[in-house]
């Protein structure tokens, strides 16, 4: 078997017979004929374009097989939404993306499913959480924007002693630093618009795991329509040719600067696992190959929005995991959805700013935080 880097560039490729081109052709159409093979449509997810780029995730994840979506959201509720009905309960770990928590919050009661946010990220508290009715655990490690680690061959064990299906988001972390499904998870997903994608024009999603899993998840996802388009998956596809080279620079850039923030007078915590003096250390250590290009830090005093506009070089901006380096304020942006005292419970504070790092000269984005800090 060829070494992840290759299979980023030539796993799933569909061979282009006509010019014998190295990339994926795009076939655009919607109307494709059925009499001599199976029924192929975009929202069957089953056209050439969606297979090609779910059977690359596939391949970097070490996964049987996957699906590609319109987002990670889109992947997110298809996936639950198969294996959780009516009086399941399911077990979410504390601290998750605030779109995930806002749609458990207020969608699941309509299903009248269950669910629990576990007290901590734990086996411990996994069990605490547990219910006879538990359908699911689903993690999320690291955790946005706090990037909380999550021991994840307990959670898959965990999992697996109380028959649960294992679910993880493993967005933060990319094929590149983490694969969940060697450590016994039974199903990962992705918002393809970060690493995946990596250059911040693209949305979409996935869902990796054993053949028997996603045929289950495909007709739930037929049904609700979030399939991705040919284009957006060509983009997608071609982009991941070049994870390796984005994320292994991403992680480098991303551990100097965690150094300097957390060395700063100005600033109060930093939060990233590579850290040596992160409580969050030793668990990264054993189950991530890189720290990731994200990282978190709270501010002791100042305002955070007049920082984010003293930037020159770094931009304000929403979304993540892209080649050019951004930063927002989770309260304002990925978690101003989560109810108040629910965001004071995780920790999540109007001075904490999450950076995404990108592949730019760690120098000067080094020199452009230092100017904030100085203003």
């Amino acid at each position: 078997m060829y070494k992840k880097e290759t299979q980023s560039v030539h796993s799933g490729t569909q061979f282009d017979e006509k010019t014998q081109g190295a990339n994926s052709p795009i076939y655009t159409s919607t109307a494709i004929g059925y009499l001599d093979s199976e029924v192929t449509y975009p929202r069957y997810f089953n056209t050439k374009n969606q297979l090609a780029v779910a059977a690359k995730i596939a391949a970097l994840e070490n996964a049987e097989t996957g699906m590609v979506f319109s987002s990670g959201m889109a992947a997110i509720t298809s996936t639950l939404l198969t294996f959780l009905k009516t009086g399941d309960h399911i077990i979410f770990q504390k601290g998750l993306y605030g779109g995930t928590f806002n749609w458990g919050n207020s969608e699941l009661q309509k299903f009248d499913i269950e669910f629990t946010i576990a007290e901590g990220n734990s086996s411990t508290d996994f069990e605490k959480a547990l219910q006879a009715n538990t359908k699911i655990i689903y993690i999320e490690t690291p955790s946005n924007p706090l990037l909380k680690i999550t021991d994840i061959k307990a959670a898959a064990e965990f999992a697996r002693s109380n028959k649960l299906i294992s679910v993880i988001d493993n967005t933060f972390a990319s094929p590149v630093n983490q694969n969940p499904i060697d450590f016994g998870i039974d199903l990962v997903i992705h918002s393809a618009t970060k690493y995946l994608g990596g250059h911040s024009d693209i949305c979409a999603g996935a869902v990796v795991g054993s053949k028997n899993l996603i045929s289950q998840i495909k007709p739930t996802a037929l049904n609700f329509g979030g399939s991705l388009d040919a284009q957006t998956c060509y983009l997608l596809e071609r982009s991941i040719k070049t994870i390796f080279i984005r994320v292994n620079q991403q992680n480098k850039n991303a551990l100097q600067i965690a150094g300097f923030l957390s060395a700063h007078a100005k600033i109060e915590k930093v939060f990233y696992p590579g850290l040596p003096n992160s409580k969050e250390h030793e668990i990264a250590q054993k189950q991530m190959k890189g720290f990731g290009g994200m990282l978190s830090f709270e501010l002791k005093k100042g305002n955070i929005i007049d920082f984010q506009k003293s930037l020159k070089l770094i931009k304000p901006a929403v979304s993540l995991g892209g080649v050019d380096t951004t930063i927002s304020a989770p309260t304002l942006t990925s978690h101003r959805h989560v109810p108040e005292k629910d965001k004071i419970k995780e920790g999540i504070t109007d001075k904490i700013l999450r950076l995404s790092v990108g592949i730019e000269n760690v120098e000067d984005l080094i020199e452009d935080l230092q100017i904030g800090l100085n203003m």
